[in-house]
């Protein structure tokens, strides 16, 4: 068995309470008791009910920033985290936040819309359209009095003045006002022109602003066809249309200030590319007049006439030179193939079938003999040597089987000349 001290099994407990999810925030109704603004700013009270008490510390950077006093005996909702002090060995709750019971309950609601609308798309960053750079009509959905309008208005004057401003007036707090606010939404998506909206109001306490933490307001902002800047409250306020609009800005001058340009900014813009397309034209005409100097400084254009007819001299005398260089090689191929070709033709030529011994027999009637039985005995027949011919007249025939006939001679046969 392992003995512990006192400090060790208290550190125990704080780690453990402290590292317990459900524990680390935490929402705890309770009625508040036993309240002590210390000198120092933090805030010292209890939060009980029937059967128990809590104790609760709120540090003075965040009881600076609550809207209300506390008072013994009224009903609040603190949200916080639990701890463990350990000089004291008490468990207590460590304050973030503190509101009264209905409006803790309202928070409660909210966390659950701000999640349902986060699982259907409403909040994705994909579907947030860009503003348009130059906005030439501004519907601006806000309250007629107040200084979210003057505001909006001041601004847009002096950084824009040629845009125009569509004022759709709602009221920003109270029962009706998410409907209002809903419908003027809609009714500047059906207006001609209107290129972006502005939504939003002032500072305020939560339930102050509790018409921008609606459904109904954040499903016309989200199916508005016009981009919507969401301004409500200030920098530290973020609703749920603020959520939902495709941009947010912190306050309602600030929505003005992201909607248009600056046009003295517009204006240096336009004049430095004024400048540079001066400098531009500037120097293109530099270098057209130095090419225009050139140009009339050419022969062509100095003497046309001695340039162009020694242009004309110097082309003919170029073409003369190819047309002889052409026919001289065209010349040289021919007489190549030709004599290729008579070297050809000198190989079948008959007379150099005769110049080898070979001599040509014709029958009288000039048909060259190719076989013995084309001639009959006694028939005369020419017969043509390399150099000079002869004829005669056949004695003897030899026939393909190497037989062999043979011309009886008489008296009256006619002698051979």
């Amino acid at each position: 068995m392992r003995i512990v001290n006192v400090g060790e099994i208290t550190r125990y407990i704080k780690e453990r309470l402290e590292t317990d999810p459900f524990l680390s925030r935490v929402w705890v109704r309770g009625e508040v008791s036993s309240c002590v603004y210390h000198p120092s700013g933090h805030l010292y009270f209890e939060i009980k009910d029937e059967t128990a008490r809590l104790k609760v510390v709120m540090f003075r950077s965040q009881a600076a920033r609550l809207r209300v006093r506390l008072d013994n005996g009224t009903i609040v909702v603190v949200r916080g985290h639990l701890g463990v002090y350990e000089r004291s060995g008490t468990y207590q709750l460590y304050a973030q936040a503190v509101e009264s019971e209905g409006l803790g309950m309202l928070h409660e609601a909210l966390e659950r819309l701000k999640k349902r609308l986060q699982q259907e798309g409403l909040f994705d960053t994909a579907r947030k359209r860009v503003l348009p750079t130059t906005p030439a009509v501004i519907g601006v959905v806000t309250s007629r009095v107040g200084a979210a309008v003057r505001d909006i208005q001041t601004v847009l004057r002096k950084r824009w003045p040629m845009a125009r401003v569509v004022l759709a007036p709602v009221s920003v707090q109270g029962e009706t006002a998410p409907y209002e606010i809903a419908e003027a939404i809609r009714r500047l998506n059906e207006a001609d022109g209107v290129d972006v909206i502005i939504v939003g109001r002032g500072g305020g306490a939560p339930e102050e602003l509790w018409a921008f933490n609606t459904e109904l307001v954040a499903r016309a902002v989200f199916e508005s066809r016009v981009p919507v800047v969401s301004a409500v409250g200030h920098e530290k306020d973020v609703t749920v249309s603020d959520l939902v609009a495709d941009v947010r800005a912190a306050t309602p001058s600030a929505a003005a200030e992201i909607v248009v340009p600056d046009q003295r900014a517009v204006r240096k813009q336009v004049e430095a590319l004024k400048a540079n397309l001066g400098r531009a034209v500037a120097r293109h005409l530099d270098l057209r007049r130095v090419r225009f100097e050139a140009l009339v400084r050419h022969p062509a254009l100095a003497q046309p006439v001695g340039w162009i007819c020694g242009r004309r001299w110097e082309n003919a005398d170029r073409l003369e030179t190819a047309l002889k260089n052409a026919l001289m090689r065209r010349v040289a191929a021919d007489e190549t193939r030709l004599a290729a070709l008579a070297g050809r033709l000198q190989a079948l030529s008959p007379l150099e079938i005769l110049a080898r011994g070979f001599s040509v027999c014709r029958r009288a009637d000039g048909q060259i003999l190719r076989n013995a039985a084309d001639v009959s005995l006694g028939e005369k027949v020419s017969v043509r040597l390399n150099t000079g011919g002869f004829l005669c007249v056949v004695e003897e025939r030899y026939l393909g089987n190497q037989n062999s006939e043979t011309r009886i001679q008489n008296s009256e046969a006619e002698e051979p000349t």
